[in-house]
């Protein structure tokens, strides 16, 4: 598993919000739903994303942006067009003076809007992603991003656009994995393009030996890895690992590996089952009191109290 699979493997959509909307111009929709990750696929039309505080950003038939939340933003089919629907955490929709519009707007499996032919149709997929391993994707990324169509040939979006309007058996788990294809070839797309300023580890899976090296420790993060270790494996010495992983991801390989095992052993002590002990085991750790004690250094809290935050968010 190379870097970025191991970091988009966090944020894997279940039962993900997906929602096919066709719209007929004027129309406009305040976002207020908190999502931390959002995909929005123009199929016909045109429109405009409008962050709060900042310019608006025009979208084409054919274009997908990811908008980074929870901050609030609007779209709208021009950025004149105030707002007159609301869209609230938990998939409410209302009107500005809080009118139900659920009902009135209902087109149809996974169909929302106020015509069946109207002259836009946006996908819109939605992902809650509150683990750690998902924050370190997020935090890399910027507040809006946008791919042009004809700058990118990406097969999942038709494919998304069949399936959304579709009531089968295990049809929220095919959705779920098309979404999650989307979002893996936007990222990879984007990050390919942003050259210099594409995160450090994204720049070093490339290389020949700081990329194997970051496999290793996403593959196995629970090895006893060294830096001599690691270089061994990588056929260098651990001066030359050294210097080369911190030029090219930002950090010492040690302190890569750390904040990768705490992620991964957050993420896991979500599950109200798992012991703190066999939680660090999975991830590197000889005992609960080492995972407590690192854990504690790193992230200021141990991590029964870490359990105990994120349950009652």
């Amino acid at each position: 598993m190379d870097a970025l699979a191991g970091l988009l493997d966090g944020p894997r959509a279940r039962g993900a919000f997906l929602l096919r909307s066709i719209l007929d111009p004027p129309w406009s929709l305040r976002i207020q739903d908190q999502a931390p990750l959002t995909l929005v696929s123009m199929l016909r039309g045109d429109s405009w994303v409008i962050p709060d505080g900042d310019d608006a950003i025009p979208l084409r038939a054919g274009d997908v942006a990811v908008v980074r939340g929870p901050e609030p933003y609007t779209v709208a089919d021009d950025p004149d067009t105030p707002p007159q629907i609301v869209i609230h955490p938990g998939e409410r929709c209302s009107t500005l003076d809080g009118q139900d519009l659920h009902d009135v707007m209902d087109l149809g499996v996974r169909t929302w809007g106020d015509s069946l032919d109207g002259s836009t149709v946006v996908l819109t997929g939605t992902y809650q992603m509150d683990g750690e391993i998902s924050q370190r994707l997020l935090r890399v990324l910027p507040a809006l991003l946008v791919l042009r169509a004809g700058t990118w040939d990406c097969p999942v979006i038709p494919l998304l656009a069949s399936e959304i309007v579709k009531d089968e058996p295990g049809q929220e788990v095919v959705l779920d994995r098309l979404l999650d294809l989307l979002l893996i070839d936007v990222l990879r797309t984007w990050f390919s393009r942003t050259g210099e300023d594409a995160p450090g580890w994204y720049r070093a899976h490339s290389d020949p030996v700081i990329g194997r090296a970051l496999q290793l420790v996403h593959d196995d993060p629970a090895h006893q890895w060294t830096v001599a270790t690691l270089a061994a494996k990588v056929g260098v010495s651990r001066a030359a690992l050294a210097r080369r992983f911190t030029e090219l991801v930002g950090e010492p390989p040690m302190s890569y590996l750390t904040g990768w095992r705490l992620a991964l052993a957050a993420d896991l002590l979500r599950e109200p089952d798992a012991t703190i002990g066999a939680v660090a085991r999975q991830v590197g750790y000889g005992s609960a009191f080492a995972l407590s004690a690192a854990f504690k250094r790193v992230r200021g809290v141990s991590p029964q109290q870490h359990r105990m935050d994120v349950a009652e968010r």
